[in-house]
């Protein structure tokens, strides 16, 4: 892998690898940002190859992920492309908010690694499109964000049209109640792997809070952003509304922004993401639903405009930065609404986020 600057597994490759190159099903607890894209992409690939070298022709789609973005899929694909420069195995990905033309066009060339949504999959399957009897590998991907948008019903469906006859590998940030139901509900006697719990900040991340009005938000925010230097930055917000006004504000003061979350369209997010990654975006705002599976390499900057009510959802905020060993800084605005929340995250991680003040001098517009 060194094509890919790889030295050495991460520990949920370390882990899950083996696991998948044995032929067993995998239940694997493990945020993004942890590796475990190629913690099953290399050994699925492994697997695809032996098969080919050992004179087994298998004819339609073999492996299966299902992600519950766009942004995810993209990314996943990218993986087995990159992983997989050398061998003979052809993915893509098929998601909606796009014309479904160019995706049969390309699923009636024959696929080996297809990587998918769950609706644009069964919309597809309906038409006739996409047969998975043939299917051997299937991987749940970020399953507990699958549970959050709605998928969950989705998936079900999509898994009567599974051989019963496969490997199956379940991946997910948290373990709730429902997620292990679903687990159950997929996988033939797992192998349990877990990585990173989901109460662990990265020692490589500064965090930092600002006890401030909801009023000064807006203020507070633009003191921070005159530092040319806090750039690129990602902000987040617990709604959709609250992401657009701070798009919206940031703008008028000439800052370039942009927002994404779910009642944008496919196009609108990967747009926005795409110029992001760029640099042409200072500042990107997203809600907590639209920002998983962004991976963005160097993003030294994470802002809550709002904390989360939900204290692990905090950690997958700030785990957005402080990436692979590099040093990040999470930075909370906190109201007198929210200081609740702000205990219930340090109960959580054990870590008590040190308090800093700020004279305000900007006047929001």
């Amino acid at each position: 892998m060194t094509d890919t600057g790889y030295s050495q597994p991460t520990p949920i490759q370390e882990k899950a690898i083996p696991v998948v190159l044995q032929g067993k099903d995998l239940l694997a607890c493990a945020q993004t940002g942890t590796g475990k894209t190629a913690g099953f992409a290399i050994p699925l690939l492994q697997l695809l190859q032996a098969d080919r070298e050992a004179g087994i022709r298998n004819n339609g789609i073999q492996v299966l992920v299902l992600t519950p973005t766009r942004e995810l899929a993209i990314q996943v694909e990218e993986s087995f492309r990159v992983y997989g420069k050398y061998l003979q195995f052809s993915s893509m990905t098929i998601f909606g908010g796009v014309s479904a033309v160019p995706q049969v066009q390309a699923l009636r060339k024959g696929i080996d690694i297809l990587i998918a949504t769950p609706g644009r999959l069964l919309d597809l399957a309906a038409q006739g499109e996409i047969r998975l009897d043939k299917l051997r590998y299937f991987v749940l991907d970020e399953a507990d964000r699958m549970l959050d948008m709605g998928f969950v019903h989705d998936v079900r469906k999509v898994l009567k049209m599974l051989p019963a006859k496969r490997q199956s590998l379940f991946f997910s940030a948290t373990m709730p109640a429902e997620i292990r139901q679903l687990a159950d509900s997929i996988l033939y006697k797992p192998q349990q792997v877990a990585v990173a719990p989901v109460s662990s900040t990265a020692e490589t991340i500064d965090q930092v809070i600002f006890h401030v009005s909801k009023e000064e938000k807006r203020n507070l925010l633009l003191e921070l952003l005159k530092d040319k230097s806090i750039n690129p930055v990602l902000i987040f917000t617990r709604t959709k509304y609250g992401a657009d006004k701070v798009a919206k504000f940031l703008k008028k003061t000439g800052i370039t922004a942009a927002a994404i979350h779910g009642d944008k369209s496919q196009g609108q997010r990967q747009q926005a993401l795409g110029q992001f990654k760029e640099g042409k975006l200072r500042v990107l705002v997203a809600t907590d639903i639209a920002a998983r599976g962004i991976d963005i390499d160097d993003l030294a900057w994470v802002i809550n405009f709002e904390i989360p009510n939900v204290p692990e959802t905090y950690v997958h905020r700030i785990g957005r930065t402080g990436r692979a060993g590099a040093s990040g800084t999470a930075v909370s605005f906190c109201d007198q609404e929210e200081r609740a929340y702000v205990k219930a995250i340090e109960k959580l991680t054990g870590v008590r986020i040190p308090v800093r003040q700020i004279e305000l001098s900007a006047t929001a517009v």
